[in-house]
Order: structure tokens, then C-alpha cells, then sequence
């Protein structure tokens, strides 16, 4: 059993807690992430990126959304209680080298896997310029750590409510055309972000590295649900990634698998919403 030892709630949905998993902290590296299950017998298996942890201390921390039903159920639990099954870490560590200047760019619930992949090229001697965007202030996270990191450091919203009034896009486009240009943009977020930041990238042939967060299941590539197309090969994002070559995703197939289950998913989450309001009501 894994432990909670710390919940924070950071915005209506998005949530961060600390877990008590020592041997995942010792191992883990930038980039890597975590299948979780709530429940023993039936209960949907999840991937979440590892966003920090502490060997010493013997603990990880998980930021999610509650976007479906496991992850509102995660939400809906307080520190003490236990998570049934964490295994980890899974996929390849993000591969950290002195390169020059590295953008970071999150979209979202994205900056959470994206800071300690920033952390990791700053302590390699990286300049490191990060971006982080969301549709509005009261969704921005870790911008404090992400600040911490960063040489220079970039806010943006849809709706103009906190910093600069753009998608990601647009100072990333002008960071491609000054000089010297970046020599690495890793970009992490939802698809369709991701997607138009590689494409962003694209005509200045700035290598761009994307993370993606498809359907899994077993996390060790046997069920073939993760699987993504990547310059035209197939492969699997619980073992071969969770980092790719953004300018060979296929990110219109993928963005078309995620939603195979949206109906079932959608249900499922109206279901879970009822039935912890009724048992709010009971107690």
C-alpha cells in the first residue's frame, strides 16, 4: 500500500499529493511516470508523470486533473488513505545532455511533467527558457517552480486574465526566430497544443521532443493500447516512450484514438459524480 502523506488542491480540478513510494523515489528519473489503481480487483489503471520526488524521504508527487472517474475518486481522497497499486517507474527517462538553450513549454496540466524534465537540463547546464500556458490565471500551475528553474520565464493565457495574452505558440515562434535559435524545445500539454508546437518548430528545424499521455493499461506494452504512430512505425508509449520525435507524431491518429472511449468514459465519470454526492448527503 501507498500511503498519502500531502494533498493540495491548486486549481478547481487540478490536484498535487505526496505518496509514500521509496523505491519508485530512488529509481525514478525525469521524464518516467507511474500506473496507478485505486482499486485491487476492478479498478482502471491510470498513467501519471511523476513531477518530483524525494528519495531520501521515500516519497513521489502526482499532479492530475479530475478529468474521469479514477482521477475524481483520487481527488476525493484525503491524506492517510492508501492507493491500492503504484507501479513504477515506467518508460524511458527523458534523455538529459548539455545542449545550449532548451525551451520548456506546458500547456496546462502539462507544466506539472514538464518541470522535472526543466530542472534536469537546468543542472545540466542548460540555459533554460520556459513558457507555461493555460486558458485562464486561476488554471496556471507551479509557475513559482517553474520560475525557480528558468533563466527566462514566459506566462500566457487564452483569455489575457494573468501575464500575456496568447497561446504558447506565439512566443515560442519568436524565440525560433531569434538568434541563436533554440538548440532543444521539449513541449508538454494536450495534443492539440503539442501538436501546433511542433509544427511552430518545424520550418527553423528546431529539434522538438513531446510527451504523450494515451490509453494504457498494463504500462509494460502488452496490451497494445498505447500504441501511436511515429514516423510511420508503430510504437508504444508505455516502453518506447513517453517522449518522441514531435515532427514524426502522428498526432491526428492519436488525438482520433483517445477519444475511441469518450462515451463510456464520460458516463462512468457522470456516475461517480452521483454517487459521491449521495454518499456526501448520507454522512
Amino acid at each position: 500500500m501507498n500511503t498519502i502523506l500531502a494533498r493540495e488542491q491548486l486549481s478547481e480540478s487540478v490536484f498535487k499529493i505526496r505518496v509514500e513510494a521509496p523505491h519508485i523515489a530512488s529509481e525514478r528519473k525525469p521524464g518516467q511516470f507511474v500506473i496507478v489503481q485505486l482499486d485491487t480487483d476492478f479498478g482502471e489503471r491510470i498513467p501519471l508523470t511523476i513531477a518530483d520526488a524525494n528519495a531520501d524521504e521515500g516519497w513521489i508527487m502526482l499532479i492530475f486533473q479530475a478529468v474521469g472517474k479514477t482521477t475524481h475518486l483520487l481527488a476525493e481522497m484525503e491524506i492517510g488513505d492508501t492507493i491500492a497499486n503504484l507501479l513504477g517507474p515506467l518508460g524511458q527517462p527523458t534523455h538529459i545532455e548539455k545542449l545550449g538553450r532548451v525551451v520548456c513549454v506546458g500547456g496546462g496540466i502539462g507544466v506539472a511533467p514538464l518541470h522535472p524534465i526543466a530542472k534536469g537540463m537546468k543542472e545540466a547546464g542548460n540555459e533554460v527558457i520556459t513558457i507555461i500556458g493555460a486558458r485562464s490565471q486561476d488554471l496556471i500551475i507551479l509557475e513559482d517552480e517553474m520560475k525557480a528553474i528558468a533563466d527566462a520565464f514566459i506566462c500566457c493565457t487564452d483569455d489575457g486574465s494573468y501575464g500575456r495574452k496568447a497561446l504558447v505558440t506565439e512566443p515560442l515562434k519568436e524565440l525560433c526566430e531569434a538568434d541563436p535559435k533554440p538548440d532543444l524545445v521539449v513541449a508538454i500539454g494536450p495534443p492539440i497544443m503539442m501538436k501546433f508546437c511542433a509544427e511552430t518548430t518545424r520550418p527553423y528545424e528546431v529539434p522538438t521532443v513531446v510527451s504523450l499521455n494515451t490509453i494504457m493499461i498494463d504500462g509494460t506494452g502488452m496490451c497494445g493500447g498505447c500504441r501511436v504512430t511515429v514516423g510511420g512505425e508503430t510504437k508504444f508509449v508505455c516502453v518506447d516512450g513517453p517522449e518522441f520525435d514531435g515532427h514524426a507524431v502522428d498526432f491526428d491518429n492519436m488525438m482520433q484514438r483517445l477519444g475511441a472511449y469518450k462515451v463510456q468514459e464520460d458516463h462512468d465519470h457522470e456516475k461517480c459524480h452521483l454517487e459521491i454526492a449521495a454518499q456526501k448527503v448520507e454522512a
